[in-house]
């Protein structure tokens, strides 16, 4: 059996001793950031070193963090307006909300209603189109939509932009440029990979002078990345399926940063699951398809040394990853510090820089995982 297959399965044996409830913190609701600052550039930076100091810096400061070699490794997924509104035939309103694109005319979608839809029945979108409900599966609806044209394309000029949950406004227009990368290329993602919305032109152009590379992976973010692990223990939890690319030019740009002594630098924990289910083999290589990796303190990172991202929810699997990261005391207790500092939280809120842990965890040896 090869090591990596063997870790897996020793893994899956060991009874964790971590509960969901480790990874709640207090959060004073006026500290989650409502609107994006006026400037991408201008958020606060929380810098975690791997000798398990921090410091309060700013975002425009990062360049003095990085070093020429360095590979700096962003997600270019694009959100597309996923959210649309209607009724059902019995007049009741509905609030749809796109998770992925099946096929030019079909996807799996939340619904939401005061009475869920029964397969087989019609909804009417608020401009008329026709939307049959053919199938359940969980908590998602299979949707086949009645149109001339792709699904896609429809979405762009009828949805709205699916802002998380816990921004209480309407979508605005300010919002389908500012929830989206200044890279975004490839549209699937309902939900933005935040880390990424703090560059903008300027800041990648001064990063490329300075002679720090760039990769482009790919991660279509679903909507259950606001879901909070709702399970006391933490190995119960499953998360939904993303589609992932990684090339065999980015597993090349990768292994050459490394051997010519650089460090991998992921934005964002989307490229960090990205890159390491790629590697879930033993070894880097090109990947493209589903995962499910849900990273756990205890996990063995095979690529990553440093990690951009923003605040996460409490409870939530992307908070798991930190703390499987940088370590989980340190990052609690950042966490803390962040709170006290009044960082804005969230999805247009402020930044960390994280350097990667020497400590494994030191309340969890557990990595649940699954490609």
């Amino acid at each position: 059996m090869q090591y990596a297959t063997m870790r897996r399965f020793l893994a899956s044996r060991i009874k964790p001793f971590m509960l969901t409830r480790d990874f709640d913190y207090h959060l004073p609701p006026e500290l989650i950031a409502q609107r994006p600052l006026a400037e991408r550039t201008a958020s606060r930076l929380l810098v975690l070193r791997d000798d398990q100091t921090w410091q309060d810096q700013v975002f425009t400061e990062l360049p003095s963090l990085l070093q020429p070699g360095d590979l700096l490794v962003f997600n270019n997924t694009r959100v597309f307006p996923a959210r649309l509104f209607g009724q059902k035939e019995s007049g009741g309103k509905v609030e749809v909300l796109i998770e992925r694109i099946l096929s030019s005319r079909d996807a799996l979608a939340h619904v939401r209603a005061s009475k869920s839809p029964q397969p087989g029945s019609m909804l009417q979108l608020v401009d008329g189109t026709p939307v049959r409900v053919l199938d359940r599966q969980g908590e998602f609806f299979q949707l086949q939509f009645t149109l001339d044209g792709a699904l896609l394309d429809y979405l762009e000029g009828a949805g709205q932009v699916p802002l998380p949950p816990y921004i209480e406004r309407g979508a605005e227009d300010l919002d389908r440029e500012r929830y989206q990368t200044v890279y975004a290329a490839e549209r699937g993602a309902v939900a933005a990979p935040t880390a990424g919305l703090h560059f903008d032109q300027a800041l990648l152009q001064q990063l490329e002078k300075l002679g720090i590379a760039r990769a482009f992976v790919t991660l279509h973010v679903g909507a259950g990345t606001f879901q909070p692990v709702r399970v006391e223990r933490i190995e119960d939890h499953r998360l939904h399926a993303e589609h992932v690319a990684v090339t065999a030019a980015v597993c090349e740009q990768i292994k050459q940063t490394k051997a010519s002594g650089g460090r991998v630098i992921a934005v964002g924990t989307t490229v960090v699951r990205s890159l390491e289910a790629a590697a879930s083999c033993g070894h880097l290589q090109a990947f493209a398809g589903d995962t499910r990796l849900y990273i756990t303190p205890g996990f063995e990172f095979q690529l990553v040394d440093a990690l951009i991202t923003n605040f996460h929810l409490p409870r939530s699997s992307l908070l798991m990853l930190v703390c499987a990261f940088a370590g989980y005391e340190f990052v609690m207790q950042a966490y803390r510090h962040a709170v006290e500092q009044a960082y804005r939280f969230f999805s247009y809120g402020d930044a960390m820089y994280i350097e990667r842990g020497k400590e494994k965890g030191k309340r969890g040896k557990v990595s649940s995982s699954e490609v």
